[in-house]
C-alpha cells in the first residue's frame, strides 16, 4: 500500500504524531472553487497615508468587511499593509505597531498584501525604508500557518496608488487565486491598461494562443482562460492530437496542430491568424520539455533539443508575431521559466540555461513591446504536481513538495490563474518580470 505523507498528516492520527515530532503538516489550501468571493474578511487596512483610504474604499467595493483597527477581531482573513509614504526606517513603526497581534489571528488561507514604492530612491534614507519591506515580506510569508501568504506590491515613484496595475495585483493577491503564490513582489513601474467591466470576466473579448496546451499545465491553462471569458487556440505537436481535439471539444477551443521548433512556425501561425481573421491579444509560450542529466555526461543533442524547444523557439514566433499585424493594442506575452532557471538544479544544466534565458527574454522584449502598448512577462514554477513530476523518485518527490514556505507542491491550476492575471488589461504595468509560483520555494530569491 503506497503511504500518501500529505493524507497521513492531515488524517487525526498523522496530525497527533505531526504535532509531537515537528513535522511539516501543509494546510489544504483554499482555491478560487473554494473560496470564489474576491476578498476573505474581516480585511484590516494598516496604514495613515491617503492611498491607505483610497485601496480601503476599493476593498469595500469588492464587499470586503473593511476595519482600520484590530482590537475587536477574533479572525482576520485579509491584512493591507500600505506603506507608500515611508522615508526613513523608523517611520514603519506607526503602521506595523498593532501588527503581530493581528498576524496570530489569521483565518486559513489568509492574505497579507503589503503596498510600497520601489526601492529607487537618491536617498539613502528613503530607499533604506523601502527596500527593508521586501524583507519584511519574505519573512511574513516563512512565518505564516495555516495557508495564509504574504506578498507584496512595489509601485515606482510617479505611479498612482490607484493605477489599474496595482488595484490589478491587489485583486489577484487577496484573492484565492494566488493560493500558490507567496514571499513574492511584484513592481508596478509603467500605467496600467485599463480595469475589467466584470472582474469575474476579465478576459472577455481577449484571444489567446496557448502553446504546448494538450496536457498538463498548458490544459489547465486553457481551461482557466476560458473560464475567465477568453477566446482561445490551443497549440500542440501532431503527436499529441487526439488530447488536443478532445480538450477543445471540451472548452471550445479552437486546436492548432504544429511543430514549434519548425523555422516556420511563427509565419504558420500568422498565416492561421489571419485566415481566421483573428488578432492575438495574448500568447502563452507553455511549451517545453526536459532532458536530464548530470552535466557532465549531456550530449550534445540533449542539450540542443531542450534548448530549441524551450527558447529558441520562442525567439522566432516572436519575431514573427512583432513583424505582423496580429497583435493586438494591449498584447500580453507571457512565458514559462522555472524556479529551476532562478537557482539551478543538479541534473538541469539545458533546462536551467533555457528557463533563465526566457527570463532574459522578457526582460528585453518588454520595452519593445511597450511601444506598442503590450507587455511580456514571466512566470516561474516550483514545484507542481503533474505527469512529469510524478516520475520523480517518491522520497525526493517528498523533499521537493516539503521544501517551501507552504510544504506542499502546487497544482496546475495555481500556475493557470496567475498567468490568466498577467494575461488581463490591467497587467500593462508589469514591465519584464518574473512571478513565482512556487510557494516561496527555499532556494533562489
Amino acid at each position: 500500500m503506497k503511504l500518501d505523507y500529505t493524507a497521513f498528516v492531515r488524517s487525526a492520527p498523522g496530525k497527533f504524531i505531526a504535532g509531537k515530532t515537528g513535522l511539516p503538516q501543509p494546510t489544504d489550501l483554499p482555491r478560487f472553487a473554494d473560496r470564489p468571493q474576491p476578498v476573505l474578511g474581516p480585511v484590516l487596512v494598516l496604514g495613515t497615508s491617503q492611498a491607505a483610504e483610497e485601496l480601503a474604499a476599493q476593498l469595500l467595493e469588492w464587499d470586503g468587511d473593511v476595519r482600520r483597527h484590530a482590537d475587536d477581531l477574533d479572525k482576520i482573513g485579509t491584512i493591507v499593509v500600505v506603506l507608500d509614504e515611508i522615508s526613513a526606517p523608523g517611520d514603519t513603526g506607526p503602521t506595523i505597531r498593532d501588527m503581530p497581534g493581528a498576524f496570530k489571528k489569521m483565518k486559513l488561507g489568509g492574505r497579507v498584501v503589503t503596498v510600497s514604492r520601489t526601492a529607487n530612491s537618491d536617498d539613502p534614507h528613503v530607499n533604506a525604508a523601502r527596500a527593508g519591506v521586501e524583507g519584511f515580506v519574505r519573512t511574513l510569508a516563512k512565518e505564516a500557518r495555516y495557508g495564509t501568504t504574504a506578498n507584496g506590491i512595489l509601485v515606482d515613484d510617479g505611479v498612482s496608488l490607484r493605477d489599474p496595475s496595482v488595484i490589478g495585483a491587489l485583486r489577484f493577491f487577496v484573492s484565492a487565486k494566488s493560493a500558490f503564490v507567496t514571499g513574492q513582489t511584484l513592481r508596478v513601474s509603467a500605467e496600467g491598461g485599463g480595469l475589467p467591466a466584470v472582474w469575474e470576466a476579465h478576459l472577455q473579448g481577449r484571444t489567446v494562443l496557448v502553446t504546448g496546451a494538450a496536457r498538463g499545465i498548458g490544459a489547465a491553462i486553457a481551461r482557466t482562460l476560458v473560464r475567465d471569458g477568453a477566446k482561445v487556440i490551443i497549440l500542440d505537436v501532431p503527436g499529441a492530437g487526439s488530447a488536443l481535439s478532445d480538450l477543445a471539444n471540451e472548452i471550445g477551443a479552437i486546436p492548432l496542430q504544429m511543430d514549434i521548433t519548425a523555422e516556420n512556425a511563427g509565419e504558420r501561425i500568422v498565416d492561421e491568424l489571419t485566415k481566421r481573421d483573428l488578432t492575438l491579444d495574448a500568447f502563452v509560450h507553455n511549451a517545453g520539455i526536459t532532458r536530464d542529466k548530470y552535466f557532465a555526461n549531456m550530449d550534445e543533442d540533449r542539450w540542443n533539443s531542450v534548448i530549441d524547444v524551450n527558447i529558441a523557439a520562442q525567439l522566432r514566433i516572436n519575431d514573427a508575431l512583432l513583424a505582423s499585424d496580429r497583435l493586438g493594442d494591449d498584447f500580453r506575452l507571457v512565458s514559462l521559466a522555472s524556479t529551476s532557471g532562478v537557482a539551478g538544479n543538479a541534473g538541469q544544466a539545458n533546462y536551467a540555461y533555457s528557463k533563465s534565458a526566457v527570463m532574459g527574454m522578457v526582460a528585453a522584449l518588454a520595452p519593445i513591446l511597450a511601444e506598442r502598448g503590450g507587455t511580456a512577462n514571466a512566470v516561474a514554477p516550483g514545484f507542481i504536481e503533474t505527469e512529469m513530476t510524478k516520475k520523480i523518485p517518491p522520497m525526493q518527490r517528498e523533499i521537493f513538495r516539503r521544501s517551501n514556505s507552504l510544504k506542499q507542491g502546487g497544482l496546475p491550476l495555481d500556475v493557470a490563474e496567475t498567468i490568466s492575471f498577467l494575461c488581463s488589461l490591467p497587467a500593462g504595468g508589469y514591465v519584464g518580470q518574473t512571478l513565482r509560483v512556487c510557494g516561496q520555494n527555499l532556494v533562489g530569491r
